[in-house]
């Protein structure tokens, strides 16, 4: 019974993983992007950004995945209800990444863009080479909280019709009447906010030779 119960959760954990792991590939170098758009020194780039990161933290996940989608049927366009979850998945967490990189950024102190300045590194060697490797350790700890909650984000796909895991925990639910289903959901979101935690864990000890 386990193994035929395990057998139909499969679809629907592959297809969370799919998204967490595409959101993440994304967004992440997007908020990068982002981040260091909006503290470069075209102010209006930075402004656009600043617009962009307001909009996209204003409004719930589940109503963009709605204005997205349905938008998208209004205007006659087909639109895979997976593609479209990404692409809203993507954007959105790239506006929460752009944040946390850009408080990362602007905590290194101001005497080394200096000290970097007078040796001769432009704006973006001075970003690559003695920013972000500092900036890394310092948002690790927010950049973790924000990976734990994309996971289980996940779920609100289900409001544009994509089957992921807890859609799929919740069909048999209805359809056998029972409700154990719901624990093993719960496990299962533990089970992987547990790695990510120990994965950030161990990126934090290895980025603490720059402290």
């Amino acid at each position: 019974m386990f193994m035929t119960f395990f057998l139909q959760l499969i679809p629907g954990i592959l297809v969370t993983l799919e998204l967490f792991i595409l959101t993440l590939l994304f967004s992440i170098p997007l908020g990068m992007i982002l981040a260091i758009s909006r503290v470069g020194h075209f102010k209006i780039i930075a402004q656009i950004v600043g617009f962009y990161v307001w909009i996209m933290r204003g409004i719930p996940l589940m109503l963009q995945l709605i204005f997205f989608y349905f938008g998208a049927i209004h205007l006659g366009l087909t639109c895979d209800r997976f593609l479209a979850a990404a692409v809203v998945f993507v954007l959105n967490y790239a506006a929460y990444f752009a944040e946390i990189f850009r408080a990362g950024i602007q905590a290194i102190d101001r005497s080394q863009y200096e000290g970097a300045d007078v040796l001769g590194l432009n704006f973006w060697q001075i970003i690559r080479y003695i920013i972000l490797p500092q900036g890394i350790k310092k948002v690790l700890p927010p950049l973790s909280n924000e990976v734990i909650n994309l996971i289980k984000d996940t779920t609100l796909a289900q409001a544009i019709g994509v089957i992921e895991m807890f859609t799929t925990i919740k069909i048999i639910v209805a359809r056998d009447f029972i409700v154990y289903p719901f624990v093993a959901a719960a496990i299962f979101y533990l089970i992987f906010t547990q790695l990510i935690t120990k994965l950030f864990v161990k990126m934090e000890k290895y980025y603490a030779y720059y402290e």
